[in-house]
C-alpha cells in the first residue's frame, strides 16, 4: 500500500511539474519602462531654489547618475550641495500596469522619512506630472506636485511646487553628459 501511495504521488508530481513550469508568463517590459530606460546616463544639473517670492533663486549644480534594474526599474543618485551642505538623494521609478500610473519613491540626506510618488505621462507635451506623498518640514504628510518635461533627448526639467501647487519651490535642469 504504502509503495502504490508513492508511485502514485511520484506520479503526479511528474504530470504536475510541466504544468507549474508553464504557470502565467513572464512580465515584460513595456513602453513605458522603455521610456523610463531613455534616461539612463550621466546628468549635470543646474539646482534652482525659490526661498522667497521676487527673490531671485539660490543656485547650486549637481550630478544624477540614472540606471536601469531588470528593466523595469530606473534607479537614480543624485549629489549636489544646497544650502551650504552635501546633498544626496536616492529614487526609483516604475511603471505600474495596474494603476496605470507611474510610480516612484525617494530618499535624500535632508529628512528622515521617505517619500512615494504616482504620476501620468502627457504625450502631447512630453510631461510627467505626479504627486508626491510624504512629510513637510513640521512632520504633517502632505501632497506635492511636481513635473518632469523632456525638451529633447538630452535635456529635461524637473520641477517641484509649492503647497499650493501653482508657486514653484524648485526647478532642476539636466543636460546629458557626453
Amino acid at each position: 500500500m504504502k509503495k502504490s501511495l508513492a508511485v502514485l504521488s511520484v506520479s503526479l508530481l511528474a504530470l504536475a511539474v510541466p504544468v507549474l513550469a508553464q504557470g502565467p508568463p513572464m512580465p515584460t517590459p513595456g513602453p513605458e519602462h522603455a521610456m523610463l530606460k531613455n534616461d539612463v546616463g550621466t546628468w549635470d544639473a543646474t539646482v534652482e531654489m525659490f526661498m522667497a517670492p521676487g527673490a531671485p533663486p539660490a543656485v547650486s549644480k549637481g550630478t544624477e547618475v540614472v540606471t536601469m534594474m531588470g528593466g523595469f526599474w530606473q534607479l537614480t543618485e543624485f549629489k549636489s550641495e544646497m544650502m551650504g551642505m552635501s546633498f544626496e538623494g536616492r529614487g526609483t521609478m516604475g511603471f505600474d500596469p495596474t494603476k496605470k500610473k507611474f510610480v516612484g519613491t525617494w530618499v535624500d540626506t535632508m529628512a528622515p522619512a521617505y517619500y512615494t510618488v504616482e504620476g501620468t505621462y502627457d504625450a502631447a507635451t512630453k510631461t510627467l506630472t505626479g504627486w508626491m506623498d510624504g512629510p513637510d518640514q513640521t512632520g504633517v504628510v502632505t501632497k506635492t506636485k511636481e513635473t518632469t518635461e523632456w525638451k529633447d533627448a538630452d535635456t529635461r526639467v524637473f520641477t517641484m511646487y509649492a503647497p499650493d501647487g501653482k508657486a514653484v519651490a524648485m526647478r532642476i535642469s539636466y543636460k546629458r553628459r557626453k
